[in-house]
């Protein structure tokens, strides 16, 4: 392995300031309702207004980014996503507080895509799925550790002393960034609108939806899980906290295995066995979490097979356009966001017509439609289907 690949893990810590920056407002929310005076349907907005600015940010602030040396680009990602932390700390109001997480939103836009595409760059073809694994696992561990502490900080500290932890990580992640990470040089000048080219490719959009219809089934549930798991098995407090911790052990589980079985098996078998067995698990969620070890298990199953999705479809991409890789990356991550925040008003009109239980079966209706899209876009030209070699030795 090249001793450049050896240092992507210190792409992690800042992973895990951008994935605390936009999942901790789920374990939030108690605390958000409380000290806001606000509906739990308004405290969702503040995912929303930041799913939105991420989703429209990325793919232009990776455009406009495109010339700067990489290392660079991630410092001012990080920089930015702390001082929209820093806003959110200090924010007296909801007004403000939306504003601050906007700022935060665009941060984090540049920042996961651009160092996705840097931990690729520096390893070697066959260990590329790992490599953007590692960028992800900063992004689960924010689920493991981040939400959950979230959920039982946010009542003694308050939200503004967890948005205040958050941008201090987000600035001790740019300072490891800068004294750890090689420099990486920008990818060939092409013009601002030739960027854009490789996204006219139809596979590359039917990946793009795939992403989109995924992430916007599972965080109309992830979202507003708090009520879900009161209404089926009738936990809060501590023990809610103990089953988002589950929830994140699977996804570190799922984060390791996707980026694994892509490098091995490339990425058509892995992809559509992870959104079939997602599908599965969101239909028998009501079902199966009537009970805390119920809950426990449905919520660890969940948490692996949604975040085994991503390494595979970043995987895919690479390979649709290896010199584009930087530009669709902020797509999918931007799809990934479109998702998170139409999640928020999708779930919020669904809790208050059907009620929490009815936010599983729907999200499952969304990733079977998901899964058509999925084999589409693993189509090559011409009509065949992807290859079964591993995507990294494509690219």
């Amino acid at each position: 392995m090249p001793a450049s690949a050896s240092r992507t893990p210190v792409l992690a810590p800042g992973a895990f300031a951008v994935g605390a920056s936009g999942y901790v407002v789920a374990g939030l929310l108690p605390a958000l309702t409380t000290e806001l005076g606000v509906s739990e349907a308004a405290a969702a907005q503040l995912v929303t207004a930041f799913a939105l600015a991420y989703a429209v940010g990325s793919p232009l602030l990776a455009a406009l980014t495109g010339q700067w040396e990489r290392r660079t680009v991630l410092i001012v990602a990080l920089a930015v996503t702390g001082l929209g932390n820093a806003l959110a700390a200090l924010a007296p109001d909801y007004a403000l507080l939306l504003a601050a997480r906007i700022v935060t939103a665009l941060g984090a836009a540049v920042f996961t895509p651009a160092a996705s595409a840097v931990a690729a760059e520096l390893s070697p073809p066959e260990r590329r799925g790992r490599a953007v694994a590692i960028v992800f696992g900063g992004l689960t561990l924010a689920l493991v550790v981040g939400v959950p502490l979230g959920n039982l900080l946010g009542g003694p500290l308050g939200y503004r002393g967890v948005f205040a932890l958050v941008a201090v990580v987000a600035a001790l992640g740019a300072v490891s960034v800068r004294l750890l990470l090689p420099s990486v040089a920008p990818p060939p000048a092409v013009g601002f609108a030739d960027r854009f080219t490789p996204a006219r490719d139809p596979r590359v959009l039917a990946v793009l939806a795939t992403t989109v219809l995924g992430c916007l089934a599972v965080f109309t549930v992830y979202t507003f899980i708090a009520p879900v798991l009161a209404a089926t098995a009738g936990v809060d407090g501590g023990v809610l906290s103990a089953l988002l911790l589950c929830y994140g052990v699977g996804a570190a589980l799922g984060n390791l295995l996707g980026g694994r079985a892509a490098d091995r098996w490339g990425t058509r078998g892995p992809l559509l066995l992870v959104i079939a067995g997602l599908t599965v698990t969101l239909a028998l969620l009501p079902v199966v979490a009537t009970s805390v070890p119920g809950a426990a298990a449905a919520m660890l199953v969940w948490g692996l097979v949604t975040w085994a999705f991503n390494p595979p479809v970043q995987h895919r991409l690479i390979a649709l356009s290896p010199r584009g890789a930087n530009l669709l990356l902020s797509l999918n991550a931007s799809a990934i966001y479109l998702g998170v925040g139409l999640s928020g008003v999708a779930g919020g009109a669904l809790l208050s017509v059907g009620g929490p239980t009815l936010l599983p079966e729907a999200a499952a209706v969304l990733t079977a439609i998901s899964l058509v899209f999925a084999a589409l876009g693993l189509r090559e030209r011409g009509g065949a289907r992807a290859s079964r070699q591993p995507v990294g030795h494509s690219a």
